[in-house]
């Protein structure tokens, strides 16, 4: 590797991405099977070893093998001989395992309060209406303090604001029942897709993500996603949230020489699948912003339509492996991309993309004035790490050995919203029961005589004498007389 540079591959010259110019994005494409792993393994390699951590997200489990040493298999040897890639060598590189389930690495999690409003109704899919109950259940929290951390919080605040609805509502409108009554339905399905396992503390301390080793290179961190992606919108919520945490926690830095970390994004099309255009334009203004925090992001699939506009322009590096061509939408695409590319006239960039071998590539990078390269057919390098997937032992034994093992594999829980509205339940009920037993005690106890009401007994015991006494003689009288 040249000084201040990765080498991708040949071809009619070395292909290089510069360092300097890294942190202006990137975007990996290509049909399944044609290499984009290999691509992003090999990058991923280059950043490691000049000193800049890594996070991805392996789809497959064929990434974990960066984590082991290459074998020198002839096919390997063979390419790279070819390509005149003399100082070609195997080694590791120092790894970290991400698991959101905590099943094949740490567990990751953040809180309800972290991950906001807006990401999670688009986590659930909610209307309008809900994401507005949603976030008057938010401005609850933040005024009676309560901390909302894992889904069992917001659940039981939920309940409250559908107990307390008409006390609210002159404060923060209309809290329809049915609508608390769906959020709380999608809740259910949320937590059955895993969600459970990612709310929750200790919450991620993002800077986990950004560590280097003693000799000054970077650590390779791979979430394990193989599972994650089957709940496609806790993936895509779950890499919108991690571009978001380091946009808001890491400082400004300009141009660096190197970025302070790269991220690569597989499967990117589920980032932006049906989300909806308020979702997009904060993706967009975070991918657009965040090189300034000297963050790279590159975004990995397998069709450039997948990616809207207004990011692909942000794409400053682009490596394209084949695609086919054979219904409209994949004509499209292989237009789109070549389109997207400085023209070469060596050759036509859109009958080269439908041509391209497995292992081959056009790529094209900034220069160091920031220029875009003319496109060239590239074959890629090979990688010094293992290709392919490790196994279930070599995995653990490297999870145990990692700097951040015991930190986040213990779940914690303490006080939060959940056992303060719990108490507040009790106390109304404990209050209620008093009240109903002081009514019924009440009922039940003769009342104490007061001097008034023997006053008014004597009165009237008096008078009733009085009138016997003129009854009787009145009788005996009328006795007499006769």
């Amino acid at each position: 590797m040249s000084e201040g540079t990765i080498f991708i591959g040949q071809s009619e010259k070395r292909e290089e991405l510069y360092l300097a110019l890294a942190n202006r994005h990137g975007l990996v494409t290509g049909a399944t099977g044609t290499g984009k792993t290999v691509t992003l393994q090999i990058m991923a390699e280059g950043f490691c070893n000049a000193g800049v951590p890594v996070f991805a997200a392996d789809v497959k489990g064929d990434l974990s093998g960066i984590s082991m040493e290459g074998e020198p298999k002839d096919f390997l040897l063979e390419r790279a001989r070819k390509m005149g890639f003399d100082d070609y060598g195997f080694e590791a590189i120092p790894t970290i395992f991400w698991d959101l389930f905590g099943e094949h690495g740490h567990p990751i999690r953040t809180t309800i309060t972290e991950m906001g409003p807006l990401m999670l109704s688009r986590l659930m899919g909610l209307s309008d209406a809900q994401e507005g109950a949603l976030n008057i259940a938010f401005k609850l929290a933040d005024k009676e303090g309560l901390a909302l951390l894992d889904l069992k919080d917001l659940r039981a605040l939920l309940k409250e604001l559908g107990e307390r609805g008409k006390e609210l509502t002159t404060e923060y409108g209309n809290l329809a029942a049915p609508t608390i009554g769906a959020i709380q339905r999608r809740l259910v399905v949320l937590e059955e897709q895993g969600g459970g396992n990612f709310f929750g503390e200790p919450a991620l301390d993002i800077r986990d993500f950004m560590r280097t080793t003693l000799n000054g290179k970077g650590y390779m961190n791979v979430l394990a996603a193989d599972k994650l992606i089957n709940s496609p919108q806790l993936y895509a919520t779950f890499l919108l949230w991690m571009m978001s945490e380091l946009f808001e926690k890491m400082p400004e830095v300009g141009d660096p020489e190197k970025p302070k970390m790269v991220f690569f994004f597989d499967e990117a099309h589920l980032l932006f699948s049906e989300a909806p255009p308020g979702l997009i334009q904060k993706i967009e203004q975070t991918v657009k912003l965040i090189r300034s925090k000297g963050i790279g992001i590159y975004f990995v699939t397998q069709n450039p339509l997948d990616v809207p506009e207004s990011v692909l322009a942000q794409m400053g590096n682009r490596v394209q492996h084949a695609l086919r061509a054979y219904t409209p939408r994949e004509q499209k695409a292989v237009a789109t991309a070549a389109s997207t590319f400085r023209p070469n006239p060596a050759f036509k960039t859109e009958e080269a993309i439908t041509q391209l071998g497995k292992g081959e590539a056009l790529v094209s990078v900034l220069d160091p004035k920031g220029v875009p390269t003319m496109v060239e057919r590239t074959m890629i390098r090979p990688p010094s790490s293992r290709m392919g997937p490790i196994t279930p032992e070599e995995r653990q034994k490297i999870v145990k050995n990692s700097p951040v093992y015991g930190n986040y594999e213990q779940a914690e829980d303490r006080e939060s919203a959940y056992e303060i509205l719990m108490k507040r339940a009790e106390q109304r009920s404990a209050a209620a029961e008093q009240e109903k037993a002081d009514k019924a005690a009440a009922r039940s106890t003769p009342q104490r005589e007061t001097a008034t009401d023997r006053f008014v007994k004597n009165m009237a015991s008096t008078a009733g004498r009085q009138i016997g006494n003129m009854l009787i003689r009145g009788i005996l009288g009328g006795l007499k007389w006769k």
